[in-house]
Formats: structure tokens, C-alpha cells, sequence
């Protein structure tokens, strides 16, 4: 069963109250597992969790197992090299946020003769506002942990909150759009503007990428990911967002003819050749299991590439994030500020990723 977009827990509370409840499901990570551990079975010992490349992929609490992470996926800002080009840059020129910054604002100031704008719409309708909400509110939480020394917090500081005021202003005036029109841009908007050759970069994942290639659209000689610079230290080292939030867990209500069929079903995904090769080809999964098959994205070798050249990935920290609410708190408060960029405004944004996360944090611990 799939579920409506941004509707994946509510229709798993309404079918696991159903006598034929489903064997197999998906927590996004800590958080998303508070609300389902009574119903997840121990894997430990499983021959899944045998394959596992990393041991951080399996998804812990207490002594028990109760998840496994079946894709890992990178997001960053995906390139359109030849626009780039034209604006007379190369990726080469991009190490960091200054860097990003430069390159942005001379689009905007010569878009009247280049023809297309720096980023394509930063949209905060349901569709693409998780970009933003979530994907971009991830940079100034992972700078904060690893400031830290962390993995997770109740309390966030908001320590880089100013950094990320920083990316969002340079997203939202150096755009296809004016900043008051965002609250109505979809993903497909953003998408399409970028397919369009309207904007330069176009922040989204390795998901993305059976979008952007094929017959009338891009070959990979015309694209790249790079990082998302917001102005953190050390951004020479910084690489793509890489990381997950999508882990299996299994009913351990079901009757256990069917826990084992699940478990030998989610094995055979991972490890027989068929299966292996449709998570990679098919749905373009990236798979933490000895015997994945090699991604033909694009986006997942830079990644590799990346990482092989010393460049560290940067951390999906957001399954920390307290919850759906929180992200919506952010979320309209990025979207009034958008429309009018007062300081009252982010600081409004400001209170909704700190104060949020403490009410929201206080409300799970009860």
C-alpha cells in the first residue's frame, strides 16, 4: 500500500488497527520509531542485518534492533553545468558559501542578458517545502551536533540559525520568482524551471535524478551535485547531505509464518541478484548491503567520488527533529518571512526552531 504524500503515518495508524495489519512497514528514524517500537520485531540475529555494510544502519533501542535502513540517499544542489558555464563559472568555483554567494548574486545582477536566474523556486507549498523545512534545516543542526559533540538533543540552541538565515536570503532573492509567490510554488514548479534552463541550481536529492535525465532533458555531461554551503567550518571538507531516514521494521503482532516470510521477502530484496539489481535499477536505491549493485545515478557516484577524495558527508541529523509539527512551525514561519524579510520575522523563525523543538521535545517525553 502506498500512502498520499506527507500521509504516511496517518495511514499506518489506520491500517495496523485492521485484522490484517501489514507484516512489513517504515519508521523515518528515532523519532519516527518512539511511536511504533511496541509493534517492531527484534532482528537481532536476522540474516539481513548480517549483510549490513555499516552497523550505524540498523536502527537501535535498548538491547533490540527493531529497524533496518534499506536506502541511503545524498542531496545537495544539483548543477546545470552548461548555465553555469554561460554565466562564465565552473563547479571548480564553488567551495563555499562566499563562493556560492558571489556566483549567485552576478547571475541575478546579469539575468537580464543571461536569460535565467541563479536558483529555481524555493517553493512552500506541501509539495517542496520539506526541501527547506527539513532537507536545508538539517545544515545548521548537523554544524550544531558536531559542535557539540552530539547526535540528538530536547533543547537545540539555534546555534547556526544565522547561517541559515544566510542561504535561505540568497535562495529566495537570487530566484525565478518573487519572494511574496513562494508560499504558492509547488515542487513540480522548481522542477520544471530547472528542466526549463530558467535557473542554475535547483536544491533536491539523488532521487531526483530519472526526473532530469532521458530523452529531451539532460545527460549526465550536463550535471552535477555539489554541497550546500551555509557558512559552517571547514567547508573546503564539506561533501553532499548523504545519509537516511527510511528503515524497515517488521509486525511483531503478525502471526509467525508471516514474520518469517517478511523477513526472508526483505532479505531477498538485498541479497538474491534479482532483487539487489531492482532496487538499484528500478527504483534507483542505494542499498547498505554487501551485495548492492552499482547505482547508475549520477548523483550517487559524485557522492562516492566525493567521499573517496576525503570530503565528508554531512549527516542526516532531521529524524531527530521532534516532529511533523515542528517542521510546519519552521516551515510557515520561512514562508512569512520570505514575504517580507524583517528581522521581527526570522526571529519569529527563530522561535519556531528553538522554542518548537523544546515544547515539541516535551510533549514526546510526556
Amino acid at each position: 500500500m502506498t500512502a498520499a504524500s506527507g500521509q504516511y503515518e496517518t495511514t499506518l495508524m489506520a491500517e495496523m488497527g485492521k485484522t490484517d495489519a501489514p507484516t512489513l512497514f517504515q519508521v523515518n528514524g528515532p523519532v519516527g520509531l518512539a511511536n511504533w517500537k511496541d509493534y517492531c520485531y527484534d532482528l537481532t540475529g536476522s540474516a539481513i542485518l548480517g549483510d549490513l555494510t555499516n552497523e550505524s544502519f540498523a536502527l537501535k533501542e535498548g538491547g533490540a534492533t527493531l529497524g533496518v535502513a534499506y536506502v541511503v540517499e545524498s542531496y545537495g544542489l544539483i548543477v546545470n553545468k552548461t548555465l553555469l558555464d554561460k554565466a562564465g563559472y565552473s563547479i571548480d568555483d564553488i567551495k563555499s558559501f562566499a563562493d556560492l554567494k558571489k556566483v549567485a548574486e552576478d547571475i541575478t545582477a546579469r539575468s537580464g542578458e543571461l536569460g535565467f536566474a541563479a536558483f529555481s523556486s524555493a517553493g512552500m507549498d506541501g509539495s517542496s517545502d520539506w526541501r527547506f523545512k527539513t532537507h536545508l534545516a538539517n545544515l545548521p543542526i548537523y554544524y550544531e551536533y558536531k559542535a557539540d559533540g552530539i547526535g540528538s538533543t530536547d533543547a537545540i540552541k539555534g546555534t547556526y540559525l544565522d547561517q541559515y538565515r544566510a542561504i535561505w536570503d540568497l535562495y529566495i532573492n537570487n530566484s525565478t520568482c518573487k519572494p511574496a509567490e513562494l508560499s504558492a510554488k509547488t515542487g513540480d514548479d522548481s522542477r520544471n524551471e530547472f528542466l526549463a534552463g530558467e535557473a542554475v541550481f535547483f536544491q533536491n536529492g539523488s532521487w531526483e535524478y530519472g526526473n532530469l535525465v532521458g530523452e529531451g532533458k539532460f545527460t549526465d555531461d550536463d550535471l552535477a551535485m555539489i554541497p550546500i554551503y551555509i557558512g559552517g567550518e571547514n567547508e573546503a571538507t564539506q561533501g553532499l547531505c548523504t545519509g537516511t531516514e527510511n528503515y524497515w521494521c517488521v509486525n511483531k503482532e503478525a502471526d509467525p509464518a508471516d514474520i518469517q516470510a517478511t523477513l526472508d521477502f526483505i532479505y531477498w530484496c538485498v541479497s538474491s541478484e534479482e532483487g539487489a539489481a531492482a532496487m538499484a535499477n528500478e527504483m534507483g536505491f542505494v542499498i547498505p548491503f554487501k551485495n548492492a549493485v552499482e547505482s547508475p545515478n549520477l548523483f550517487v557516484k559524485q557522492d562516492v567520488a566525493m567521499t573517496e577524495a576525503g570530503l565528508i558527508p554531512v549527516s542526516w541529523n532531521f529524524p531527530t527533529m521532534p516532529s511533523e509539527e515542528w517542521k510546519n512551525g519552521v516551515g510557515s514561519a520561512l514562508t512569512v518571512y520570505a514575504a517580507d524579510q524583517t528581522d521581527a520575522n526570522w526571529e519569529a523563525v527563530v522561535s519556531a526552531f528553538v522554542d518548537g523543538w523544546a515544547s515539541e521535545y516535551a510533549m514526546l517525553q510526556g
